[in-house]
Formats: C-alpha cells, structure tokens, sequence
C-alpha cells in the first residue's frame, strides 16, 4: 500500500474515531505521558501489505471491530459459573456482579448437559457436580431470582439439549415480567464441536440442525438482540489440538451455520450478527494474539466474497474467551494465576470482546468464593492498572506478530480447503459431516495432542512445577465440594414439582411438540408451550430421542 492510501485510511479512521463515543477515563502512561489510541506506519511512508492490517474498525478488522479499541467500552468481565442448585449458583452470580462482573455466564452439570433429568438413574452422583443443575423452568426462575435478565447478558454453554435449555431461561424471563425482545446475551447451541470434540450430544447430526436452524428464525424474528450461536473453538482447544487448528475447525463449523441461515431462506445481513464466537487463549502468548488477529480478517473476508454479506455488523467476528483450562496443574497450583494472568492478556491484545478467566484451583475442583475473586481480579487489574486498554491493537505492525498471524491464516485456508474436498458438493456443511462421520476431526486433534504428549516427556517443552522446577514449599489447597445432599434435595424436589403440577397439560405440550417435530413448522413455539407446562428437560428430550433416535459415535482404531 503506497503511502497516499494509508493517508486516506488514517484520515477515515480518525473520523470514526471522532465521530465515536468514548469512555471519561484517562489514557495516559502511569508517568503521565499522552498516547495515540492507535498507532501505524510513519507519514509519508510506502508500507507493502498494509491493507492486510489496516486500521481499527475498518475492513478487513484485524485490528479489532471498533476505531476507539478499548476506549469506547472495555471488554465484557463475564465470568463462567455454575455448582450444586440453582440457589447456590444464584449466590455467586450476585457475588460476581457486586465485585464488577459485566455479565453471567452459566456452566451447566452433566446431566442437564447431556438432556437427563436429575432422578434419571444415569445422573447418579452426577448432579451439580460440574455446574449447576437445571431440571425445569422453576429452576432456571431461582437461578436468576433477583437478577433482571431483561438487563443482564446472560451466556448459557451447552449445546445438545441447548433449545430446550433456552425455552426454559424465556419463560423465567416471562415470569420476571421481561419484554423477551429486549433480551440480550449467547447460547452456544454449536453442534458440530460436540461431534469434533466435547462429545455431548443426543441425535444425529441432522435433527440438531433442524432445531438450531429453527431457534436462528425465531431469534432474528422475535429476539433480535439475542445470540442464538456461539462457534466454540474452546473445546477443540482443550482437546489437543493446534492453534491453526481450533481457528480453522471454529470458523469452519461458523460457515456451516452461515449455509444452515442461508438454506433456511434468511437473509445473511440479518442472521450473521447474530453469531459469535468462543476461544480459548493458550499460554503460547503471541501465537495467540496471532489467531484473533487472523479470526476476524479471515471471518470478514469469507463472509463479504463467498456468502455474500455486505453489512458492518455481518462482517464482524465478535468473540468470547475463555483462558486455557488445559494449561493449568494441580501441581503448584498457586502458578496457575500467572498462568491465567498472561492468557487474559494474550486475549485483549488480540481484542477480545468478552473474557473469563479460569481460576488457580479448577484443576482439581469448582472453584471456591476466594479463588474466584482471584480470578476476577486478575481481569480488573489488567483493565484499571496495565494501560492496555489505552492503545487499539498496540502490537499490529510488529514484524513477528504479522508474521504469525498471516502463518496462522494460511494454515487455515488450507484447512478449509480440505474440509471442502471431503464434502460431494463442495460445500463446508458436506465437508464438516462427512469429516465427523470418518472420524477426519477427532483423528487430527488426537494427532496433534500426542505430538504435544511426547514433547512434553522428552522435555522439550517445558511446564514449571510438571517437568520443570518441581520443588515448592506450597501446601495442598482446601477445595470446593459439592455436599451430595445437593443431589437428594434436587431429586426430592423434582419429584415434588412433577407431582404437583398439571399433568394432563404437560402430556399434552409433549405430543403437540412431537407433532410438530413432524412438520416443517418452526419447534420453538411448540417447545416453550413444554417448558411453561414445566414438562422436564429429560421429557422434553426423551420424547424427541424417540421420535429421532440417539447418535452413537461409531468405534474406531
């Protein structure tokens, strides 16, 4: 790019910029210096490639979405968190957000992950161990008591039974008195990681997407705020894979949904906003600045040259992250802090716009009100005492940073382009299941999880406290645990709601949702009908594994 263009590019953004609003809050050094809320080549100056680069809030958006960075708003602090009962995880969703917290985000048990109920005899010992347990909407009403969901972001992660789940979170919102239109906040619903990575899924892949294209109608039609999918890359981080890979699989399955929007007849301008994404931020600190970076330059342009969308917002790649659960050990877990302290990082400098950061003892258990605290200080320091949120993107133009992250996408292009091949029409939806169905994912992320294993053993990588510098002097932690009386209580209770509520009326939301699922009628109207009833979530999902079946992945050696 020749000198005169960057002029005009500057120019541009320093209108936006202008133009925009920003924070009361000062912006300078500690010792007091003035600096430039963005930075690039000196005047005057030919600079090759720039256009990759480019300025903030301008195609092709590597150097974030928004021209004023951080200055205009700061990103989301949405801490995960979810144990025992809903009114134990009600408790640490008001702590959260007394100490600072921006939005909630709920972690779900294993049952409710998996669509059972907490007295179905698979949920023994199971039940809030992993997050909360959530059997009905009178569940998801003690979760949020107290907590304005019509003013609150609310993130839910889980994917399988995610509709269901969701049915139930608006009809708390109804019995709260919220206008559902205004809801504001993410379901992940992402299917296809379940398939690559994380495993918790229920049917086969195609009734999944039916219902996941039916919540994406209904969210454009009548909750447009709302995020009806967040892409994970999250999980297939924490399965083993590679930088490259994670970013490639993530924006993979994103375009698949993208051609689930388009096959249902909606209009990419209107439905693409409503997706985002989630990533995880590993310890490897620049490579991981490097993905961010190549996520939204590689997003932007496939969504404007091969799907056709020519809205900002469409273009954007908006993004949760989650530091590394996979980094931390259980020995010395005390280092786990800097651990998360330089993933956090990692995940603003390459411009995140929601954060989570795991917690020193989550290797060994949930973790406990003060290493929460912990966890969310270590975001609150990195936002009030750091000045990182002074400068938009301050490492774009770093000869290595660019380096890695142009590497970055082209490892991934070439990822696409194989996934592509794997597809009979080309299409990244073909390819991504029949990658699923010949284990093409799950094989290429075991691969490179080994690759790291014998690293590690060799000692060619290093993990302070694992293979390295292993004496401590630190003691073992007290840990949260989760009082087995939890699950007595919420089976008892379950049991008491069942007994107690219309039966006639849930049996028959049940059969009109299997009705429906007959059809090519939209389930969501259908299904909340369920959820207001109170049928179950086990109910809810058992009578759809029988009309559809179960998926059983298929045994490979």
């Amino acid at each position: 790019m020749n000198a005169a263009e960057i002029a005009a590019g500057r120019e541009r953004w320093q209108r936006r910029y202008d133009a925009s609003r920003k924070r009361d809050a000062d912006f300078t050094t500690l010792s007091g210096s003035t600096v430039d809320p963005v930075y690039g080549p000196p005047a005057d100056t030919d600079h090759p490639g720039f256009e990759r680069i480019g300025w903030p809030g301008e195609f092709p958006y590597t150097r974030g979405l928004y021209p004023t960075g951080y200055r205009g708003r700061t990103w989301t602090i949405r801490q995960f968190a979810g144990f025992g009962n809903a009114r134990q995880t009600n408790e640490r969703y008001k702590m959260i957000l007394a100490a600072g917290g921006g939005g909630l985000s709920v972690a779900f048990d294993m049952p409710t992950l998996m669509g059972r109920d907490s007295d179905e005899p698979q949920s023994l010992g199971e039940v809030g161990h992993c997050g909360v347990a959530i059997d009905t909407a009178a569940d998801m009403e003690v979760l949020f008591d107290g907590i304005s969901l019509q003013d609150v972001t609310t993130s839910m992660t889980i994917s399988g039974p995610a509709v269901p789940v969701f049915c139930m979170y608006l009809v708390a919102a109804e019995r709260q008195g919220a206008d559902l239109s205004k809801l504001d906040g993410t379901l992940q619903t992402d299917i296809f990681k379940e398939y690559i990575a994380q495993k918790e899924w229920l049917f086969e892949p195609e009734p999944h997407l039916r219902l996941i294209g039916d919540l994406m109608e209904y969210c454009a039609a009548e909750i447009p705020k709302y995020k009806p999918l967040s892409v994970s890359g999250y999980h297939i981080r924490e399965a083993g894979s590679t930088a490259a890979q994670e970013l490639a699989y993530t924006l993979a399955d994103g375009f698949g949904y993208v051609e689930l929007g388009l096959s249902r007849g909606l209009d990419v301008n209107t439905f693409a906003p409503g997706l985002s994404f989630f990533f995880d931020a590993h310890v490897d600190f620049f490579e991981e600045i490097a993905k961010f970076r190549a996520a939204r330059r590689i997003w932007a342009r496939h969504l404007r040259d091969d799907y056709g969308a020519t809205s900002e917002k469409a273009l954007w790649l908006k993004f949760h992250t989650q530091t590394a659960g996979v980094s931390l050990t259980a020995q010395q877990p005390v280092n786990n802090v800097v651990r998360t302290a330089v993933e956090a990082l990692a995940a603003i400098l390459g411009g995140t716009n929601s954060l989570h950061t795991n917690a020193l003892d989550e290797t060994l258990a949930l973790p406990t009100d003060e290493s929460a605290e912990i966890a969310l200080r270590t975001q609150q320091v990195l936002m009030e005492e750091t000045g990182v949120v002074n400068v938009a993107d301050p490492l774009g133009g770093s000869w290595y940073v660019e380096a890695l992250t142009d590497r970055i996408e082209a490892e991934a292009e070439e990822i696409f382009a194989r996934i592509r091949e794997l597809g009979h029409d080309g299409s990244v939806t073909q390819g991504i299941l029949r990658g699923i169905e010949d284990g093409w994912f799950t094989g290429n992320i075991a691969e490179a999880a080994f690759v790291y294993q014998q690293a590690l053993e060799k000692n060619d990588k290093r993990v302070v406290g694992v293979n390295v510098h292993t004496g401590t002097v630190s003691k073992d932690l007290e840990i949260l645990r989760v009082s087995h009386e939890v699950e007595v209580v919420q089976r008892r209770e379950l049991i008491t709601r069942k007994t107690n509520r219309d039966s006639v009326r849930v049996k028959a939301a049940l059969e009109r949702l299997v009705a429906v699922s007959r059809t090519g009628e939209n389930m969501i109207p259908a299904m909340l009908d369920a959820a207001r009833a109170e049928a179950s979530l086990g109910e809810i999902c058992g009578v759809l594994k029988d009309e559809w079946g179960i998926y059983r992945e298929p045994a490979r050696f």
